[in-house]
């Protein structure tokens, strides 16, 4: 068996694990002293979401969203402080400065995208990536990755990079050093048990670091990465205006954000599948971010 199939065999096998484990550890209690926050009851089982329903590849009008989107708030663990295996001997040294473009003397571009795994957006993200043959960041939520751990590894075993963008999504700035390094660093943990290695990347939500925020990613082995072209789909504007925001603003080494989680992302796939072959034919590059 190729090393590759061998990876993605053991991904497979660990993810069940990883999630009966991560369960049971969240039902434990803190050590006494931790300055990381309460985040409510007990953790309670949901039910396997259904395969993901067809999304319409041309542009759809702006608003809000047709069905409800699944609540954010339904799923709380209790936050760990952790390390990884990122920030032990042998692992290399992560860029202590928030990176917004990344040089390169060829028109390569880095896509991003913030909030996943989601069981319908980033399917369909991943499909239309696959059909133009281009890699691109995931920046995952903890809390959606442990509920969804066969879509991490759909992410990875399809070449794209895995970073980390916290286990709730809390702005970093507003939380003592403590919960910082336990969204960080519990969210670093689960990616490494499911993928068998933990990110080298982490954004910090709503891009906001301070210097605390920025030591406890470094020491947990991450290069903190920001963005230079924001897409806008979070304002959900229309499809066409998100592509049209990301093509009028495209250059060599820019950072593009965008967004596969955290509501309705169905302009955001539709926008993807009308500009990315606009940036191909334009000789644009899309690649994964390496730190």
């Amino acid at each position: 068996m190729a090393p590759d199939q061998r990876a993605k065999t053991r991904r497979r096998f660990v993810q069940a694990a990883v999630v009966v484990g991560v369960l049971s550890v969240g039902r434990a209690l803190l050590p006494a002293g931790s300055d990381a926050p309460e985040t409510g009851g007990s953790p309670r089982a949901r039910p396997r979401p259904s395969a993901p329903h067809t999304v319409p590849s041309g542009p759809v009008p702006g608003g809000g969203p047709a069905g409800a989107a699944p609540d954010p708030h339904a799923y709380r663990l209790r936050p760990m402080a952790g390390e990884t295996s990122r920030s032990g001997p042998g692992a290399s040294p992560p860029h202590p400065e928030v990176a917004f473009h990344l040089s390169t003397d060829r028109r390569e571009v880095f896509l991003t995208f913030d909030d996943g795994p989601h069981p319908f957006h980033t399917p369909h993200v991943l499909r239309i990536l696959r059909r133009h043959g281009v890699r691109a960041t995931f920046f995952v939520i903890g809390e959606n990755a442990v509920e969804f751990p066969e879509l991490l590894c759909d992410i990875a075993d399809e070449g794209h990079a895995v970073g980390n963008h916290t286990w709730t999504h809390p702005q970093l700035t507003a939380l003592p050093p403590g919960a910082v390094r336990s969204e960080l660093g519990r969210t670093s943990n689960l990616i490494e048990d499911i993928l068998g290695t933990a990110p080298d990347l982490a954004r910090a939500p709503y891009g906001e670091w301070d210097a605390p925020a920025l030591s406890i990613c470094n020491e947990l082995g991450m290069s903190p990465v920001g963005w230079a072209i924001d897409s806008q789909d979070w304002t959900v504007p229309g499809a066409r205006t998100i592509a049209h925001t990301v093509l009028d603003a495209m250059h060599p080494g820019a950072i593009v954000l965008s967004h596969d989680g955290g509501g309705d992302r169905r302009q955001t796939v539709a926008a993807l599948e009308w500009y990315l072959p606009r940036l191909l034919d334009e000789g644009y590059r899309p690649i994964r971010i390496t730190p």
